[in-house]
C-alpha cells in the first residue's frame, strides 16, 4: 500500500518486538499502517501498555521497527545513516516529552536557542526568533530565568518553544501535560491547538486522556498495540 499523497507520517507495515531475556517476547506494535496528513493534529490515546510511546518513538526515527517502514515528508526514515537521521531529527522534528528535560544551568532563552547552538550555531535572528516563541507561550519576561525557577508547565512552555525554534514541519509530543493540574493541563492544550492553528505544524500528540481529544483534529486510539478503528 502506497503513502497517501499528502502524507506527513506514513506507516506501512509497522511491528516492535521486544526480546527481554528469557522471557516471552513483547509485541508493542503489531503490523500498524497509519497516515496522518500535512497539517493534521493527531491525538493519540490508550491505555497504559497500548504502545503510544513505542509508536511515537518509531515515528520519530527513535526506535527501529522489527518490520515494516516509516516515512517522515517522503523520506524513509531507515533508509538514512544514523548521522543524517540525527540532522532529519533536529531540523525536522520538535520533541516535547513527558518531563521537561530543560538543562538547569542554562537560562530559558539559552535552553530554547539549544537546538540552533549545536547545529550551525546561533545568531542574532535565532535569538529574535527564540525571544518571539517565548513570547508567544507567555514567557516572554522570564528570558533570563533558569528552570528552576518556573513553575512545571513554564517548563513545559520553555520545552514547546525549544521543540519549534528549528520550524519543524511535525512536531511530537508524549504525555505533555500527564504532570499538570487540570487547569494548567488546558492551558497547555490551547496553546497546542493556538501553535497549530497559527503555524500549520503537523502533531502527533500521545495522552492517556480522553478528554483531550478535542483539541486536536483527528483522534487515533491504540489498544494492545494496534489501532482501533
Amino acid at each position: 500500500m502506497r503513502c497517501a499523497s499528502d502524507s506527513m507520517i506514513c506507516l506501512r507495515g509497522i511491528t516492535k518486538t521486544y526480546e527481554i531475556g528469557r522471557y516471552q517476547p513483547v509485541e508493542a506494535l503489531r503490523a500498524i499502517d497509519l497516515d496522518v496528513g500535512q497539517g493534521e493534529f493527531g491525538v493519540i490515546t490508550g491505555r497504559s501498555g497500548a504502545g503510544k510511546t513505542t509508536l511515537l518513538n518509531v515515528i520519530a526515527g527513535l526506535a527501529r521497527p522489527t518490520g515494516g517502514s516509516v516515512t517522515l515528508d517522503g523520506v524513509d526514515l531507515w533508509r538514512l545513516s544514523d548521522r543524517r537521521l540525527s540532522l532529519l531529527r533536529n531540523r525536522t522534528m520538535g520533541f516535547v516529552f513527558q518531563f521537561p528535560s530543560l538543562l538547569a544551568s542554562l537560562s530559558v532563552l539559552q535552553n530554547v536557542m539549544l537546538p540552533v547552538s549545536l547545529t550551525n550555531g546561533s545568531d542574532d535572528d535565532d535569538r529574535e526568533r527564540a525571544c518571539e516563541l517565548l513570547a508567544t507561550v507567555g514567557l516572554g519576561d522570564r528570558l533570563r530565568s533558569h528552570p528552576r525557577q518556573l513553575s512545571a508547565g513554564q517548563q513545559q512552555r520553555v520545552v514547546i518553544a525549544r521543540a519549534l525554534i528549528n520550524r519543524p514541519k511535525v512536531l511530537l509530543a508524549d504525555e505533555p501535560s500527564s504532570d499538570l493540574d487540570e487547569e494548567t493541563e488546558a492551558e497547555m492544550m490551547t496553546l497546542f491547538r493556538r501553535i497549530h492553528a497559527e503555524t500549520g505544524v503537523t502533531i502527533a500528540l500521545v495522552t492517556h486522556t480522553k478528554e483531550l481529544v478535542s483539541y486536536g483534529t483527528r483522534h487515533i486510539a491504540m489498544a494492545s498495540g494496534e489501532l482501533v478503528v
